[in-house]
């Protein structure tokens, strides 16, 4: 009986917390030719972060270091973005490697782009936030 009811709230917890494309790109920014996606990704490494934005459809995808800086630049009329709390700003996922083990990362608090090795050589585990994008 207890296995019984264990698959119905393993279904339940799964649709409760996966987040769906729709609900992510919800009605997209454009800058340029760059299309924004309204919401964040979940909080996750680096790896998964990437996996994330290809799964939200053909063309979606994490910022490169440019792209993330240009949406700094436009970060209150894109709107939207998570408080992490760590330090004192919080940091997004770029797509862009720096070296083979490294990241770079934007601190949105003030707007600095950061190697992300420079402090931390497990990169790909620590978990931001990321905003997917896709070129149009």
């Amino acid at each position: 009986m207890k296995k019984l009811l264990l698959i119905p709230l393993l279904m339940v917890t799964f649709f409760c917390f996966a987040q769906d494309a729709k609900e992510i790109i919800g009605k997209p920014v454009k800058i340029g030719k760059l299309l924004i996606a309204q919401y964040d990704i979940a909080y996750l490494n680096w790896a998964d972060a990437k996996k994330a934005c290809a799964s939200l459809g053909a063309g979606w995808r994490l910022p490169t270091k440019n792209e993330l800086n240009t949406m700094y630049m436009n970060k209150d009329l894109i709107g939207g973005f998570s408080y992490i709390g760590y330090g004192t700003g919080f940091c997004y996922w770029s797509s862009t490697l720096s070296g083979p083990k490294n990241v770079w990362i934007q601190d949105f608090a003030n707007g600095r782009q950061v190697d992300f090795d420079e402090y931390w050589s497990s990169n790909k585990v620590v978990k931001w936030y990321g905003r997917a994008v896709k070129s149009f």
